[in-house]
């Protein structure tokens, strides 16, 4: 007899997610906003910042180096 998982098994994980957005029902909407700060650009924005990056003066590797 095979051994399959219950039906009714919620694993302490998503226990724990689950309770974690009942407490805080504002969490994804803060989810969503720091994921459009960092990793949801428009292309025109990558543009933009690729071109600032060809820009960039090469530095030495210590900076605070007087030689």
């Amino acid at each position: 007899m095979p051994l399959l998982p219950s039906r009714h098994y919620v694993s302490e994980h998503t226990r724990f997610i689950r309770d974690l957005l009942e407490r805080k029902p504002q969490l994804e909407t803060e989810q969503r906003i720091g994921r459009a700060i960092w990793w949801d650009k428009l292309p025109a924005e990558v543009e933009a910042e690729r071109e600032m990056d060809r820009g960039r003066v090469p530095q030495k590797p210590y900076v605070y180096s007087s030689g």
